[in-house]
């Protein structure tokens, strides 16, 4: 079953997300449900609060064609997609930055440069509910500084630049509307 995408303007978007203190058969079962609405509207990571809930978890799954450097040879060739992270943190990042278009599923049509370091390290417990690191470059980087920004209540709108924002605002005023209409 596909969840619905909270937009935004939605107060969920902006709620700090709760640890998860048992990896449980519901867990289990909003990573499934997470992952094909993830899937249905062509995103490559998802938070918890994006489907209106508010446990500390997320999901990534970067396609092996987008997971490429601009060498071509892959970035993060020894990770197995889809991941789920569950109560993840950032635990180390490079002094390199990457500075690429974001878009989010929660921004329908909404894209801007955003600057990431391009890698980090993070830890995190597993879907059977093991302690895990990782070490990511790259999009599977960005993707994981972006979904965890959603879990601290911090959206794509806060890390556009000011100019970037005043470009959109219309845009920005007219999905904040029709988000509230739909509350």
């Amino acid at each position: 079953m596909s969840l619905s995408i909270c937009t935004y303007g939605n107060p969920v978007l902006r709620q700090k997300a709760v640890e998860v203190t048992t990896v449980t058969a519901e867990i289990h079962e909003l990573a499934k449900e997470m992952l094909e609405t993830m899937h249905v509207e062509g995103g490559v990571g998802l938070a918890a609060e994006q489907v209106g809930r508010t446990e500390r978890m997320f999901i990534v799954d970067i396609p092996v064609d987008s997971d490429v450097g601009d060498d071509g040879v892959r970035e993060n060739p020894a990770v197995d997609m889809p991941l789920v992270f569950i109560n993840p943190k950032i635990t180390g990042h490079t002094d390199d930055v990457q500075i690429g278009p974001e878009g989010c599923l929660s921004f329908p049509d909404i894209f801007a440069n955003v600057e990431r370091w391009y890698e980090v390290d993070a830890q995190y417990i597993d879907l059977d509910g093991f302690p895990k690191t990782i070490h990511a470059k790259g999009l599977l980087a960005r993707a994981i500084q972006h979904e965890l920004d959603h879990l601290n209540g911090i959206l794509l709108v806060d890390r556009m630049s000011h100019v970037k924002k005043v470009a959109l605002s219309g845009k920005l005023k007219r999905l904040v509307k029709e988000t509230k209409k739909a509350l």
